[in-house]
């Protein structure tokens, strides 16, 4: 996946920075990038998922409630 940011006319580099950043982000690299900074283990990716699932169903059964 390449991201390309052309410079529109009478764009500095800082708002032409600012743009690629926000690209990233809304492309969800930055995420990605700091989930692959250090080797997680399968297991530990598991006991994560779970943990996500669980506060996920809390939540759901919270808005219910509501």
């Amino acid at each position: 996946m390449a991201i390309r940011i052309k410079a529109r006319g009478g764009e500095s580099v800082e708002q032409m920075l600012r743009r690629f950043k926000k690209l990233c982000e809304k492309e969800g690299l930055t995420k990605e990038i700091k989930r692959r900074q250090y080797f997680e283990k399968p297991s530990e990716r598991r006991r994560r998922a779970m943990r996500k699932s669980i506060q996920r169903a809390i939540r759901a059964k919270e808005n219910e409630r509501r």
